[in-house]
């Protein structure tokens, strides 16, 4: 099961290809909580309403479709393969996450090979990086390359690397907004500071990715936007239904900047991504459940202040049992990237809205 996939909200592409959502409430309203797994309805909206999805040129969205993978590994130990475990007990593991960095490289972070392997933005070699981190489970990075990874259940803390992968120390888990490290569902690093995101909702900030402990761990009450506008918030209303939202909060101000429903054709089964490209261009990625044996994915595009819908693009689903944190990365100029797990390997697709 991926542990990502119980997350951030939903969106997802009608068979149409129309959109539904409502416009955004009243800026004077409240946000919604970052509780985004729960069924809660979000602060009031007004009736959703139904228009196609269109790209904004002025954003950044680009209008490519997927022109095959960036980078694809088989399964192994080699310099340009990736590790893969399948115990007679206990789960089969992967590469559990992956992410890219500010020149767009792509590490992934092969935990069964105890390194993260590092690929040129056009999946060309870069570096193999050994890292001693007993179970790492998710990767954030930093403009200036700095690597963070996170280690809930043995070391119980975040491992920090330089751009090179000399280690920096690291960062407890335990304390003040973490009382229990289990509730981890990812890492994110926002500036200088290395953030864990608690039960897919608020953000406590740990420390900085020089290894310096936080002395107050505060939190911020959403995912943070590339752009340094936005903190964002999603959440399922009513999952068989199809019902879901997505709340902006203006980052400077606190101000609650919009809220919208997303009426989706099929049953909303799980959330793969809520994220930004360096523009502010909000990425959503969910699952919907199309029988009792299959599924699919799509990725929605929605304008940064505004959140109107801007394109979208499906995606083919996972269906082995490894588990990952991470199935989706946005890139950095725009686009995402996908992470697809065969019995042959696994290769890393990048996808564009249309």
């Amino acid at each position: 099961m991926n542990r990502k996939r119980a997350t951030v909200g939903a969106l997802v592409l009608i068979a149409s290809a129309a959109l539904w959502w409502s416009r955004p409430s009243d800026s004077s309203a409240a946000p919604p909580s970052r509780a985004v797994s729960s069924t809660r309805a979000p602060p009031a909206a007004q009736p959703a309403r139904t228009v196609a999805p269109k790209a904004d040129a002025k954003r950044g969205v680009a209008r490519r479709a997927a022109a095959g993978p960036v980078y694809a590994a088989s399964w192994g130990s080699g310099a340009d393969q990736l590790g893969r475990e399948r115990p007679d007990e206990g789960n089969p593991l992967g590469p559990m996450s992956f992410t890219t960095d500010a020149k767009g490289r792509l590490l992934v972070l092969d935990g069964v090979n105890g390194r993260l392997v590092r690929r040129g933005a056009d999946g060309s070699p870069d570096t193999l990086i050994d890292i001693d981190v007993i179970n790492p489970e998710d990767i954030a990075v930093g403009e200036d390359g700095s690597i963070a990874v996170l280690d809930r259940f043995r070391d119980k803390s975040v491992a920090l690397f330089d751009e090179s992968g000399r280690p920096l120390g690291k960062l407890p888990l335990e304390g003040d907004g973490v009382p229990d490290v289990g509730s981890i569902t990812s890492i994110t690093v926002d500036g200088g500071d290395v953030y864990a995101e608690r039960e897919h909702g608020p953000l406590v900030k740990l420390g900085s990715l020089s290894g310096q402990p936080a002395a107050d761990r505060t939190e911020i009450p959403g995912r943070p936007s590339r752009d340094g506008l936005s903190f964002l918030n999603a959440g399922i209303i009513e999952a068989p239904a199809g019902r879901a939202y997505v709340s902006s909060v203006e980052r400077a101000t606190g101000n609650h900047r919009y809220t919208r429903e997303l009426r989706l054709e099929a049953p909303l089964r799980q959330i793969h991504l809520l994220d930004t490209d360096q523009a502010g261009t909000v990425y959503f990625g969910a699952e919907l459940e199309r029988s009792e044996t299959e599924t699919s994915l799509i990725v929605v595009c929605l304008e940064a202040l505004s959140g109107m819908p801007m394109g979208s693009v499906a995606v083919p689903a996972n269906t082995l049992a490894e588990e990952s944190f991470r199935d989706f990365v946005v890139l950095p100029g725009g686009g995402v990237l996908h992470a697809l797990r065969t019995e042959q390997g696994v290769s890393y697709t990048r996808y564009d809205c249309e």
